[in-house]
């Protein structure tokens, strides 16, 4: 399919929906930058899917300040996840959470951003065997790792050890080798 501005091949498809009727916008890269930024460029070096991450943030800080206070936002952007250590400004700038936990976290302020984007605020769809426990285990593992690099900087060996067992006994891979051979 060839970009409608040009002869290019168009490798964005956008829909939009006006008048509550779908309609469909085919662009290449070019257009579809001039297209999603307005006539704005990004920075120079930064590629087409840095540029667009860098305009979902911003749609989803702007929407996420609808009705809040300045101090408001100010306090709440300074939440973090207890697990991953991810602040709430932190999301609002990447867009992006950091473990499973920050969904149940930044659930007040997640949960009507979720229904605006996808309709649904619960998973309807398939789900892979045995995926819970395997999250519940990846969700422990990144919070002992932050224990044990927090327990390292304050000079805690001990504690940072006992922190570096649990990590290896999770992963399966109880190393040979013991303080004596080290």
């Amino acid at each position: 399919m060839k970009c409608q501005k040009c002869e290019k091949p168009a490798t964005f498809h956008i829909t939009e929906l006006t008048g509550g009727k779908p309609q469909e916008v085919h662009l290449c890269e070019d257009h579809a930058r001039e297209y999603l930024t307005q006539g704005g460029e990004p920075p120079a070096g930064t590629s087409m899917a840095a540029a667009m991450a860098q305009q979902m943030a911003q749609q989803i800080a702007a929407q996420m300040a609808i009705g809040q206070t300045a101090d408001e936002l100010e306090k709440l952007d300074q939440q973090a996840c207890p697990v991953c250590g991810i602040t709430f400004y932190e999301f609002r700038s990447q867009g992006r959470l950091g473990c499973p936990n920050d969904y149940v976290c930044f659930k007040k302020q997640l949960e009507p951003l979720i229904l605006n984007i996808h309709g649904e605020s619960e998973h309807v769809g398939k789900s892979p065997k045995g995926a819970s426990v395997a999250s519940r285990a990846r969700t422990q593992l990144i919070r002992l790792r932050r224990e044990m690099k927090s327990a390292i900087a304050e000079e805690a060996y001990e504690r940072a050890s006992q922190l570096r067992d649990q990590i290896r006994q999770i992963e399966g891979g109880q190393g040979s080798c013991t303080d004596e051979e080290e």
